[in-house]
């Protein structure tokens, strides 16, 4: 099972990848991280996706259909996908033995990346990855 390192390379191997991070959404600290950052900055990816992630995760709009029920280890989200001119950013919810409150976010170009493709590996990764 891999760790934080492990899974960032991982996802820096898929086709697009221009940087990755495993974040806490509820602190806004990344973990790690690994290749090109949004806006130069890595620190500051992690704090403004976290917002992005906090929103989803915390509000029932975005809740499964069938309801509450879920287990504090089950994150609330499954992923978000945010694209804009130029290329894709994908959000993943790693379910973890505590709180759930991590992601993985992977920054892919749109020319070269594969968005069907990452979001398949990084739900095979969220659920490999080893937090402790």
């Amino acid at each position: 099972m891999p760790g934080i390192d492990e899974c960032l390379l991982e996802a820096m191997r898929l086709p697009g990848a221009r940087g990755a991070a495993v974040v806490d959404w509820t602190s806004g600290l990344a973990l790690g991280a690994v290749g090109e950052s949004p806006g130069g900055d890595h620190e500051t990816a992690a704090v403004e996706a976290a917002e992005l992630a906090r929103l989803a995760a915390e509000h029932g709009a975005f809740a499964a259909a069938d309801g509450p029920g879920l287990s504090p280890a089950e994150p609330p989200v499954e992923d978000l996908i945010i694209s804009n001119r130029d290329s894709y950013h994908l959000l993943r919810f790693v379910p973890t033995s505590f709180d759930s409150s991590v992601f993985l976010h992977l920054w892919l170009t749109r020319t070269d990346g594969n968005l069907a493709l990452a979001r398949i590996r990084l739900g095979e990764m969220a659920g490999r990855l080893v937090l402790e």
